[in-house]
């Protein structure tokens, strides 16, 4: 059996445009043509060599098989043949043949062929009946005596078969020709061959299918990988390949991506929240700016118009002089605190580190009432300590930020509400852990709106840009920034009508990681 030559196989014309190949997309020979491993899927390669190499094994055994059973075939003929040579030998010289017709030739078995030989030829010969006989053509005598007892083939004379002869010399001075037909085997060996080429089709198309299937379902997690590269590629960054056995190197591959594609996902995610933030910032950065301009213009403005109305001499007397002075530095003042608040909640956002020690919020609590006494004299005030409170409600903070807290929601109370409303301070605590400290008053309340935004800067409730009742308009914004920076929270309860409630909880312990201490500015 012979190997024959086979082509390659022709790519799938259903398979995708993104399955995989043998070998990368953008590989092209040195022509600047692709090569036929680019241009077909690698699972029909693979098939593809398998059959090749399945083909060339066959080819192989099936080769040296009929080459050994040739052999083996042509070495019992030429034993048989020998052997009958001999008897042609020892019966021609019992019988002292002269070998001068057929008739004279001894029978020496069916099958055989026996010639005479001369200096001019085939002079007598005995046949198979019904056989074709080989065509010695022109062979002599001293021709065949130079074959040395050596076999040799010929054809016959119809072409339809081969003879092996053999040539022998009696004693008497005979040369006689033996051969026997070959056909036989010849034909044993076809149909031998034929036998070989219907099982090794069969073998491979039945590998073919197999090995399509294998490596169809060996790829399949491949595939897998190849859809999930094209998700993430359409913006679904969440999809991730399913894990196979991490002893097959599939398994480990999808594993590495998975960790690839987590990695990757996390960097966008925290890349996007990045430029969310970014976006976030400048968008406030230039609102701040916008109020902050806004509410600086109105004192400057004030201060302006003053100045002009002294320098234009519409200013008579020193009552009127000493009223405008006044106004002035009412204005001045109210300038000063709004840059003092702007400074303030600029260290805050740059997270200055804060000066940290045991702080007691009974004791802070205590001076804002005692100041607000001060301030409104009339107004109904009271500061009480929850009977929960198992301990001195003392948290480690920064002093002085803790109080300006205690003090902003107090001065919010008394800004925003009319001077008959109570207000009212209690300390309390939800655990052992943090403390508890609430700013309520009877007043007007906020609507849900207004309570959403009540924490933003320069937001007001009633969005009016007057400072008829002296805020900036940034007192809570800065205590949601200082206790946050403590590592706590502040809420707001209210509703129309109902008052409003302010409810800050701060950790004994302090901020959750405590940042260097900032020395006290002199």
């Amino acid at each position: 059996m012979t190997a024959q030559a086979t082509s390659p196989p022709a790519a799938d014309p259903g398979a995708s445009a993104g399955e995989l190949s043998s070998g990368p997309p953008s590989d092209t020979s040195a022509s600047g043509r692709r090569t036929w491993g680019d241009r077909v899927p690698l699972r029909v390669t693979l098939v593809a060599l398998l059959v090749a190499l399945v083909t060339l094994a066959l080819a192989a055994t099936g080769g040296a098989a009929t080459s050994l059973l040739r052999g083996y075939l042509a070495e019992q003929q030429e034993i048989a043949l020998r052997t009958d040579a001999q008897y042609i030998v020892y019966k021609t010289r019992l019988a002292e043949v002269q070998c001068t017709s057929p008739s004279g030739l001894p029978y020496a078995g069916q099958g055989l062929y026996l010639a005479c030989l001369d200096a001019d030829g085939v002079y007598g010969e005995l046949a198979p009946v019904g056989g074709s006989v080989p065509d010695l053509g022109n062979l002599t005598a001293d021709e065949a005596a130079q074959k040395g007892g050596k076999t040799f083939i010929r054809r016959s004379e119809d072409g339809k078969t081969s003879w092996r002869l053999v040539v022998v010399q009696p004693d008497n001075g005979l040369t006689v020709v033996v051969g026997q037909d070959v056909g036989a085997d010849q034909a044993l060996l076809s149909r031998l061959i034929r036998t070989e080429l219907a099982v090794g089709a069969l073998v491979l198309a039945v590998m073919a299918i197999a090995g399509y299937m294998l490596v169809r379902n060996s790829l399949r997690p491949l595939r897998e990988v190849e859809h999930t590269a094209q998700a993430i590629a359409a913006g679904d960054l969440s999809r991730r390949v399913p894990v196979a056995d991490h002893r097959t190197e599939v398994g480990r591959l999808s594993a590495a991506l998975n960790g690839m594609l987590g990695r990757i996902e996390s960097s966008f995610r925290a890349q996007q929240a990045s430029e969310e933030q970014a976006r976030a910032s400048e968008t406030r950065m230039r609102r701040f700016v916008a109020d902050a301009s806004h509410e600086l213009r109105t004192p400057l403005t004030s201060i302006r118009g003053f100045a002009e109305l002294h320098r234009q001499g519409a200013v008579q007397g020193p009552e009127d002089t000493g009223r405008i002075m006044q106004r002035i530095e009412a204005e001045a003042t109210r300038m000063g605190m709004l840059v003092e608040d702007l400074l303030q909640l600029a260290r805050l956002d740059q997270q200055r580190p804060l000066t940290l020690g045991p702080v007691d919020l009974a004791e802070l609590a205590g001076d804002a009432v005692h100041d607000a006494r001060a301030v409104q004299p009339d107004r109904p005030l009271s500061l009480l300590l929850d009977p929960s409170l198992t301990d001195v409600p003392v948290v480690t903070g920064d002093e002085a930020r803790l109080r300006q807290v205690v003090g902003n929601l107090v001065t919010n109370a008394l800004t925003h509400t009319p001077v008959d409303a109570r207000v009212t301070v209690r300390l309390s605590e939800d655990d052992a852990d943090s403390v508890v400290l609430t700013v309520s008053d009877e007043g007007p309340g906020l609507a849900p709106a207004d309570a959403e935004r009540v924490f933003e800067r320069f937001y007001r409730a009633d969005s009016s840009r007057t400072r008829a009742a002296g805020g900036t308009g940034l007192g809570l914004s800065i205590v949601a920034s200082l206790v946050a920076a403590h590592g706590g929270t502040v809420d707001l309860t209210t509703a129309p009508g109902q008052g409003a409630t302010f409810t800050v909880r701060l950790p004994r312990s302090g901020p959750p990681i405590p940042p260097t201490a900032e020395p006290t500015p002199s």
